[in-house]
């Protein structure tokens, strides 16, 4: 892996992990789907804007099709969407935690659904992230965490493992820049319509809520994703994914700088244990798809 690659995959990874920072703060004074319908809604109009300028069609093959439509409900409207709602009574840094596993049940659901198996350094990546994840559950129950916010943030995980196993042959038949800006206009709609059926809108305008905004909508939300394109073009999906292990370490570091959260010893090493079995997964299935089938 050159240099380039090396500080796109960190860019990505921390452009990705702040997300959940941003979001919290957007929640504190803005009704949360609300305020994610509006992010999509500007996201994907830049996005497919991009994409008409690049010269990509509106057209899209059949599993592109579906797959946008998928991806655009379950990580959008489901995943986000969940997470923003969660975000209002638990902490930013809990919620980067659990969604940095990901990777993990990617893996085991490859495993159950297309028969992928991992080597033996992938399942004690797979037993590392359930300890580190239980660890950090556990200190955090004791403490009185808000587990109906939990429970928002592990359905919506789920939902993030659907959507990124719908994408798989989504960027096949070209057009990506166009399948990314009409997933984000479907997870607006979907989430236009649920909005007012859950919640009442809300909005405290202030500075930080207006930062926030601009830079969960145009950092995470679009030159995230650009660069992450990048880097798929670069080195390929199973090395690129490799990035993700640092997730939760960029998530529980920008919560605890800018929002002031607070970790305890056992969440250090929750984190820690956690960033190991997601590497280790990575580096399996990396390792796995080098192997060739007999």
């Amino acid at each position: 892996m050159d240099l380039r690659a090396l500080a796109m995959g960190l860019a990505f990874a921390f452009m990705w992990s702040s997300a959940f920072t941003s979001a919290r703060i957007i929640v504190a004074d803005a009704s949360p789907l609300y305020s994610l319908a509006f992010r999509f809604l500007i996201s994907g109009l830049i996005g497919v804007a991009v994409a008409r300028y690049m010269g990509q069609s509106w057209r899209l093959t059949r599993g592109q099709l579906k797959a946008t439509v998928i991806f655009g409900i379950c990580q959008n409207a489901l995943y986000l969407g969940l997470n923003f709602v969660a975000m209002e009574t638990i902490e930013a840094s809990l919620a980067a935690i659990i969604a940095s596993t990901m990777p993990m049940l990617v893996a085991i659901a490859l495993w159950l659904v297309y028969g992928e198996r991992l080597p033996r350094l992938g399942v004690v990546g797979l037993l590392a992230g359930v300890l580190g994840v239980a660890l950090i559950m556990g200190t955090r129950i004791s403490a009185g965490v808000d587990l109906f916010g939990v429970l928002l943030c592990g359905i919506g995980v789920l939902a993030l493992t659907l959507a990124t196993l719908a994408l798989r042959g989504a960027t096949s038949g070209g057009n990506y820049m166009m399948v990314v800006g009409l997933q984000m206009l479907i997870g607006s709609a979907v989430l236009f319509v649920v909005a007012p059926m859950v919640e009442t809108f809300r909005l405290t305008p202030s500075w930080p809520l207006a930062l926030a905004f601009v830079y969960t909508t145009l950092v995470p939300g679009l030159t995230a994703t650009f660069i992450w394109v990048l880097l798929l073009n670069r080195i390929g999906a199973v090395r690129a994914a490799t990035f993700h292990f640092l997730n939760p370490v960029f998530g529980v570091a920008v919560a605890s700088v800018l929002l002031g959260e607070q970790l305890g010893l056992l969440d250090i090493v929750g984190v820690g244990i956690v960033t190991f079995g997601i590497l280790a997964v990575q580096l399996a299935r990396q390792s796995a798809h080098r192997t060739p089938k007999p």
